[in-house]
Protein backbone atom coordinates (compact mmCIF):
# COMPACT_ATOMS: atom_id res chain seq x y z
CA UNK A 1 0.00 0.00 0.00
CA UNK A 2 1.58 2.85 -1.45
CA UNK A 3 1.43 6.28 1.11
CA UNK A 4 -0.27 9.40 0.01
CA UNK A 5 1.89 13.09 -0.43
CA UNK A 6 -0.32 14.28 2.32
CA UNK A 7 1.62 11.45 4.72
CA UNK A 8 5.03 11.73 3.11
CA UNK A 9 4.81 15.14 4.27
CA UNK A 10 3.91 14.71 7.78
CA UNK A 11 6.21 12.07 8.61
CA UNK A 12 8.79 14.76 6.86
CA UNK A 13 7.99 17.06 9.14
CA UNK A 14 7.87 15.30 11.99
CA UNK A 15 11.69 13.65 11.42
CA UNK A 16 12.71 17.31 11.38
CA UNK A 17 10.84 17.97 14.69
CA UNK A 18 12.85 15.21 16.28
CA UNK A 19 16.56 16.18 14.77
CA UNK A 20 15.34 19.32 16.02
CA UNK A 21 14.23 18.65 19.65
CA UNK A 22 17.62 16.20 19.58
CA UNK A 23 20.33 18.77 18.57
CA UNK A 24 18.14 21.43 21.32
CA UNK A 25 18.82 18.86 23.81
CA UNK A 26 22.53 18.23 22.58
CA UNK A 27 23.56 22.19 23.20
CA UNK A 28 21.67 22.41 26.22
CA UNK A 29 23.27 19.44 27.65
CA UNK A 30 26.82 20.84 26.42
CA UNK A 31 26.12 24.27 27.80
CA UNK A 32 25.26 22.62 31.48
CA UNK A 33 28.10 20.62 31.10
CA UNK A 34 30.29 24.30 30.32
CA UNK A 35 28.57 25.79 33.19
CA UNK A 36 29.02 23.08 35.96
CA UNK A 37 33.17 22.53 34.58
CA UNK A 38 34.67 25.60 37.27
CA UNK A 39 37.96 26.33 35.45
CA UNK A 40 40.64 26.09 38.88
CA UNK A 41 42.00 29.61 40.21
CA UNK A 42 45.07 31.03 38.04
CA UNK A 43 47.94 32.69 39.35
CA UNK A 44 50.63 35.00 38.20
CA UNK A 45 54.38 33.43 38.87
CA UNK A 46 55.87 30.25 38.82
CA UNK A 47 54.63 29.31 41.97
CA UNK A 48 50.99 29.86 43.45
CA UNK A 49 51.14 32.33 46.91
CA UNK A 50 47.79 32.84 47.79
CA UNK A 51 45.99 30.16 49.66
CA UNK A 52 42.73 29.53 46.70
CA UNK A 53 45.94 29.10 44.27
CA UNK A 54 47.42 26.11 46.16
CA UNK A 55 45.02 23.46 44.46
CA UNK A 56 47.94 20.83 44.48
CA UNK A 57 48.67 21.41 47.87
CA UNK A 58 45.08 21.48 48.70
CA UNK A 59 44.61 17.44 46.61
CA UNK A 60 47.70 15.41 48.78
CA UNK A 61 46.40 12.44 47.71
CA UNK A 62 46.61 13.19 43.75
CA UNK A 63 50.12 15.50 44.07
CA UNK A 64 52.25 13.55 46.52
CA UNK A 65 55.70 14.84 44.82
CA UNK A 66 54.40 18.46 45.46
CA UNK A 67 53.52 17.39 48.62
CA UNK A 68 57.43 16.05 49.61
CA UNK A 69 58.43 19.35 47.19
CA UNK A 70 56.91 21.77 50.19
CA UNK A 71 57.68 19.74 52.91
CA UNK A 72 61.36 19.47 52.02
CA UNK A 73 61.79 23.15 52.29
CA UNK A 74 60.64 23.00 55.33
CA UNK A 75 57.07 24.23 54.53
CA UNK A 76 53.38 23.13 55.42
CA UNK A 77 51.60 22.23 52.45
CA UNK A 78 48.44 24.67 52.86
CA UNK A 79 45.44 22.60 53.85
CA UNK A 80 47.55 20.36 56.09
CA UNK A 81 48.85 20.21 59.36
CA UNK A 82 51.90 18.32 60.13
CA UNK A 83 51.67 16.29 63.24
CA UNK A 84 54.20 17.08 66.37
CA UNK A 85 56.65 15.26 68.37
CA UNK A 86 55.15 12.10 67.26
CA UNK A 87 57.82 9.25 67.76
CA UNK A 88 58.15 11.26 71.78
CA UNK A 89 54.33 10.70 72.61
CA UNK A 90 54.33 7.03 71.12
CA UNK A 91 57.48 6.53 73.06
CA UNK A 92 55.63 7.58 75.93
CA UNK A 93 52.00 6.44 75.47
CA UNK A 94 53.23 2.74 75.36
CA UNK A 95 49.79 2.01 73.37
CA UNK A 96 48.80 -1.62 73.30
CA UNK A 97 46.00 -3.56 71.27
CA UNK A 98 42.82 -3.53 72.99
CA UNK A 99 43.09 -0.11 74.92
CA UNK A 100 41.00 2.78 74.89
CA UNK A 101 42.35 6.31 74.15
CA UNK A 102 41.12 9.87 73.88
CA UNK A 103 42.87 12.59 71.35
CA UNK A 104 41.79 15.94 72.50
CA UNK A 105 42.24 17.72 69.57
CA UNK A 106 41.31 16.06 66.58
CA UNK A 107 42.78 18.59 64.01
CA UNK A 108 44.26 17.19 60.80
CA UNK A 109 44.73 13.77 62.63
CA UNK A 110 48.09 12.97 62.43
CA UNK A 111 48.62 11.94 66.04
CA UNK A 112 45.15 10.37 66.35
CA UNK A 113 46.24 7.91 62.98
CA UNK A 114 48.99 7.21 65.02
CA UNK A 115 47.40 6.08 67.80
CA UNK A 116 44.95 4.22 66.00
CA UNK A 117 47.67 2.40 64.47
CA UNK A 118 49.32 1.47 67.65
CA UNK A 119 45.85 -0.20 68.64
CA UNK A 120 46.19 -2.99 65.53
CA UNK A 121 42.46 -3.19 64.86
CA UNK A 122 41.67 -4.10 68.54
CA UNK A 123 40.30 -0.76 71.25
CA UNK A 124 38.90 2.49 70.70
CA UNK A 125 39.69 5.94 70.47
CA UNK A 126 37.42 8.73 71.38
CA UNK A 127 38.46 12.53 69.17
CA UNK A 128 37.23 15.75 70.11
CA UNK A 129 37.07 19.06 68.10
CA UNK A 130 34.91 21.75 67.57
CA UNK A 131 35.91 22.92 64.09
CA UNK A 132 33.00 21.32 62.67
CA UNK A 133 34.53 21.93 59.22
CA UNK A 134 38.33 20.56 59.59
CA UNK A 135 36.43 17.63 61.88
CA UNK A 136 34.05 16.07 58.55
CA UNK A 137 37.16 16.41 56.17
CA UNK A 138 39.82 14.48 58.96
CA UNK A 139 36.83 11.66 59.45
CA UNK A 140 36.60 10.82 56.11
CA UNK A 141 40.50 10.95 55.61
CA UNK A 142 40.70 8.33 58.75
CA UNK A 143 37.96 6.52 57.08
CA UNK A 144 39.50 6.08 53.66
CA UNK A 145 42.69 4.86 55.44
CA UNK A 146 40.36 2.11 57.28
CA UNK A 147 39.79 3.45 60.78
CA UNK A 148 35.98 3.53 60.63
CA UNK A 149 33.53 3.97 63.42
CA UNK A 150 34.22 0.53 65.25
CA UNK A 151 37.67 1.93 66.18
CA UNK A 152 37.00 5.73 66.48
CA UNK A 153 34.50 7.47 67.67
CA UNK A 154 34.68 11.66 66.89
CA UNK A 155 32.48 14.30 68.95
CA UNK A 156 32.03 17.72 67.73
CA UNK A 157 32.47 19.25 71.24
CA UNK A 158 34.73 20.69 73.82
CA UNK A 159 38.01 18.29 75.07
CA UNK A 160 36.83 20.22 78.48
CA UNK A 161 33.80 18.17 78.47
CA UNK A 162 36.24 15.30 78.77
CA UNK A 163 34.68 13.81 82.01
CA UNK A 164 31.27 13.16 80.21
CA UNK A 165 33.14 11.23 77.81
CA UNK A 166 35.44 9.00 80.32
CA UNK A 167 32.13 8.30 82.55
CA UNK A 168 30.22 6.73 78.97
CA UNK A 169 33.42 4.46 77.96
CA UNK A 170 34.82 3.84 81.63
CA UNK A 171 37.96 5.48 81.56
CA UNK A 172 41.10 6.04 79.26
CA UNK A 173 44.51 4.09 78.99
CA UNK A 174 46.15 6.69 77.41
CA UNK A 175 45.53 10.59 76.28
CA UNK A 176 46.90 13.32 74.24
CA UNK A 177 46.20 16.90 73.98
CA UNK A 178 47.77 18.83 71.13
CA UNK A 179 46.84 22.39 72.27
CA UNK A 180 46.98 24.96 69.78
CA UNK A 181 45.51 25.94 66.44
CA UNK A 182 46.42 23.76 63.46
CA UNK A 183 48.12 24.98 60.34
CA UNK A 184 45.43 24.37 58.06
CA UNK A 185 43.50 27.07 60.31
CA UNK A 186 46.43 29.29 60.39
CA UNK A 187 47.19 29.32 56.66
CA UNK A 188 43.14 29.62 55.73
CA UNK A 189 42.46 33.57 54.87
CA UNK A 190 39.13 32.91 56.12
CA UNK A 191 39.75 31.69 59.32
CA UNK A 192 41.26 35.48 60.34
CA UNK A 193 43.92 33.72 62.33
CA UNK A 194 47.17 35.18 60.89
CA UNK A 195 48.23 38.57 60.40
CA UNK A 196 49.63 37.80 57.16
CA UNK A 197 47.07 37.42 55.01
CA UNK A 198 44.02 39.60 54.26
CA UNK A 199 40.80 38.05 55.42
CA UNK A 200 37.84 38.82 58.35
CA UNK A 201 39.22 39.05 61.83
CA UNK A 202 37.69 36.13 63.57
CA UNK A 203 40.10 33.58 65.12
CA UNK A 204 36.92 31.75 66.19
CA UNK A 205 37.85 27.79 66.05
CA UNK A 206 34.12 26.86 65.85
CA UNK A 207 32.95 29.47 63.62
CA UNK A 208 29.27 28.53 64.20
CA UNK A 209 29.67 29.29 67.80
CA UNK A 210 30.53 32.56 69.90
CA UNK A 211 31.20 35.93 68.66
CA UNK A 212 34.13 36.79 66.06
CA UNK A 213 37.10 39.20 67.63
CA UNK A 214 36.10 42.15 65.30
CA UNK A 215 32.78 41.43 67.34
CA UNK A 216 35.08 41.24 70.70
CA UNK A 217 36.83 44.66 69.61
CA UNK A 218 33.49 46.49 68.53
CA UNK A 219 32.86 46.82 72.62
CA UNK A 220 35.67 46.06 74.33
CA UNK A 221 37.36 49.01 76.17
CA UNK A 222 40.42 50.23 76.55
CA UNK A 223 41.85 49.15 80.00
CA UNK A 224 39.86 45.69 79.32
CA UNK A 225 42.19 44.85 76.09
CA UNK A 226 45.16 46.24 77.64
CA UNK A 227 44.61 43.64 80.38
CA UNK A 228 43.85 40.69 77.76
CA UNK A 229 47.03 41.94 75.92
CA UNK A 230 49.27 41.25 79.24
CA UNK A 231 47.03 38.51 80.50
CA UNK A 232 47.15 36.41 77.49
CA UNK A 233 50.61 37.28 75.60
CA UNK A 234 52.78 39.19 77.87
CA UNK A 235 52.73 42.35 75.28
CA UNK A 236 54.70 45.09 76.24
CA UNK A 237 53.00 47.96 74.43
CA UNK A 238 49.68 46.55 75.53
CA UNK A 239 48.31 50.33 76.57
CA UNK A 240 49.60 51.88 73.39
CA UNK A 241 48.08 49.37 71.43
CA UNK A 242 44.75 49.22 73.19
CA UNK A 243 44.92 53.11 73.02
CA UNK A 244 45.40 53.34 69.62
CA UNK A 245 42.37 49.98 68.58
CA UNK A 246 40.03 51.76 71.07
CA UNK A 247 40.12 55.34 69.25
CA UNK A 248 39.67 53.75 65.70
CA UNK A 249 36.54 51.87 66.78
CA UNK A 250 35.21 54.93 68.33
CA UNK A 251 35.77 57.42 65.46
CA UNK A 252 33.83 54.87 63.94
CA UNK A 253 35.96 52.57 62.01
CA UNK A 254 35.59 49.21 62.22
CA UNK A 255 38.15 47.00 62.99
CA UNK A 256 37.25 43.58 61.04
CA UNK A 257 39.78 42.60 59.03
CA UNK A 258 43.07 40.87 59.71
CA UNK A 259 44.98 44.04 57.63
CA UNK A 260 43.38 46.56 59.55
CA UNK A 261 44.75 45.15 62.79
CA UNK A 262 48.03 45.18 61.87
CA UNK A 263 47.75 48.31 60.04
CA UNK A 264 47.15 50.18 63.61
CA UNK A 265 49.99 47.83 65.01
CA UNK A 266 52.64 49.09 62.30
CA UNK A 267 51.63 53.23 62.79
CA UNK A 268 51.49 52.36 66.79
CA UNK A 269 55.11 51.58 66.64
CA UNK A 270 56.36 54.10 64.01
CA UNK A 271 58.06 55.49 66.63
CA UNK A 272 60.26 52.06 66.91
CA UNK A 273 64.08 52.76 65.41
CA UNK A 274 63.99 51.27 61.52
CA UNK A 275 66.69 48.42 62.35
CA UNK A 276 64.20 46.97 64.75
CA UNK A 277 61.00 47.76 63.68
CA UNK A 278 60.39 45.30 61.09
CA UNK A 279 61.04 42.29 63.67
CA UNK A 280 59.13 43.90 66.43
CA UNK A 281 56.20 44.44 64.55
CA UNK A 282 56.19 40.84 63.46
CA UNK A 283 56.35 39.93 66.98
CA UNK A 284 53.37 41.96 68.35
CA UNK A 285 51.39 41.28 65.49
CA UNK A 286 51.59 37.57 66.77
CA UNK A 287 51.46 38.55 70.15
CA UNK A 288 48.56 40.55 69.85
CA UNK A 289 46.44 37.86 67.66
CA UNK A 290 47.61 35.33 70.15
CA UNK A 291 45.69 37.30 73.14
CA UNK A 292 42.55 37.97 70.61
CA UNK A 293 42.39 34.37 69.97
CA UNK A 294 42.76 32.66 73.51
CA UNK A 295 39.74 35.35 74.57
CA UNK A 296 37.52 34.47 71.40
CA UNK A 297 37.70 30.71 72.45
CA UNK A 298 38.36 30.98 76.20
CA UNK A 299 40.99 28.91 75.94
CA UNK A 300 42.57 29.13 79.27
CA UNK A 301 39.26 28.93 80.54
CA UNK A 302 38.62 25.67 79.23
CA UNK A 303 42.04 24.61 79.71
CA UNK A 304 41.76 25.05 83.38
CA UNK A 305 38.65 23.01 83.54
CA UNK A 306 39.92 20.11 81.30
CA UNK A 307 43.23 20.12 83.47
CA UNK A 308 40.83 19.68 86.53
CA UNK A 309 39.16 16.78 85.25
CA UNK A 310 41.56 15.31 83.59
CA UNK A 311 43.08 12.71 86.58
CA UNK A 312 39.26 12.00 87.21
CA UNK A 313 39.30 10.59 83.24
CA UNK A 314 42.33 8.58 83.48
CA UNK A 315 42.48 4.97 84.19
CA UNK A 316 44.72 3.72 87.02
CA UNK A 317 48.25 3.87 85.59
CA UNK A 318 46.56 5.72 82.62
CA UNK A 319 48.98 8.35 80.64
CA UNK A 320 48.30 11.49 79.60
CA UNK A 321 50.91 14.07 77.34
CA UNK A 322 50.44 17.22 76.68
CA UNK A 323 51.75 19.14 74.49
CA UNK A 324 51.54 23.34 74.82
CA UNK A 325 52.72 26.32 72.46
CA UNK A 326 53.15 29.70 74.41
CA UNK A 327 54.12 30.08 78.28
CA UNK A 328 50.65 30.44 79.69
CA UNK A 329 49.31 27.05 78.47
CA UNK A 330 52.64 25.59 79.62
CA UNK A 331 52.27 27.25 83.41
CA UNK A 332 48.98 26.16 84.04
CA UNK A 333 49.70 22.52 82.75
CA UNK A 334 52.92 21.77 84.79
CA UNK A 335 51.05 23.57 87.88
CA UNK A 336 48.11 21.39 87.69
CA UNK A 337 50.48 18.10 86.71
CA UNK A 338 53.17 19.26 89.98
CA UNK A 339 49.92 20.18 92.27
CA UNK A 340 48.31 16.71 91.35
CA UNK A 341 51.38 14.87 91.68
CA UNK A 342 52.00 16.02 95.45
CA UNK A 343 48.55 15.01 95.80
CA UNK A 344 48.57 11.48 95.24
CA UNK A 345 47.05 11.56 91.94
CA UNK A 346 49.76 10.88 89.63
CA UNK A 347 52.62 8.37 90.17
CA UNK A 348 54.53 10.27 88.09
CA UNK A 349 55.16 13.54 86.06
CA UNK A 350 57.24 15.65 83.59
CA UNK A 351 59.56 17.78 85.94
CA UNK A 352 61.41 19.03 82.62
CA UNK A 353 59.76 19.70 79.25
CA UNK A 354 60.23 17.47 76.44
CA UNK A 355 61.15 19.65 73.21
CA UNK A 356 61.27 18.39 69.64
CA UNK A 357 64.78 16.74 68.43
CA UNK A 358 66.82 19.75 65.82
CA UNK A 359 66.02 18.05 63.18
CA UNK A 360 62.53 18.01 63.74
CA UNK A 361 62.50 21.88 64.17
CA UNK A 362 64.24 21.82 60.88
CA UNK A 363 61.81 20.00 58.54
CA UNK A 364 59.05 21.70 60.52
CA UNK A 365 59.49 25.60 61.75
CA UNK A 366 56.50 25.72 63.46
CA UNK A 367 57.40 22.59 66.00
CA UNK A 368 60.25 24.90 67.97
CA UNK A 369 57.94 26.39 70.15
CA UNK A 370 56.35 22.93 71.10
CA UNK A 371 56.98 21.71 75.00
CA UNK A 372 55.68 18.35 75.89
CA UNK A 373 54.44 17.47 79.34
CA UNK A 374 53.35 14.01 80.62
CA UNK A 375 51.90 12.58 83.85
CA UNK A 376 50.85 8.94 85.01
CA UNK A 377 47.93 8.08 86.42
CA UNK A 378 48.26 6.84 90.17
CA UNK A 379 47.35 3.04 91.05
CA UNK A 380 44.16 2.80 93.52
Amino acid sequence: MQMSQNDEKLQETEMTEKIKTSNEGQEAASQDAQQSHKRRVRYKGKYPKKFEEKYKELQPEKYQDTIQHVMQKGNTPAGMHISIMVKEILDFLEIKPGQVGFDATLGYGGHTKAMLQCLQGKGHVYATDVDHEEAAKTKKRLEELGFGEDILTIKLQNFCTIDEIAKEVGGFDFLLADLGVSSMQIDNPKRGFSFKVDGPLDLRLNQEAGISAAERLETITRDELAGMLYENSDEPYCEELAKAITDEIRRGHRVDTTTKLREIIEKTLDFLPEKEKKETVKKTCQRVFQALRIDVNQEFEVLYEFMEKLPGALKPGGRAAILTFHSGEDKLVKAALKEGYRAGIYEEYSKDVVRPSAEECVRNPRARSTKMRWAVRAED
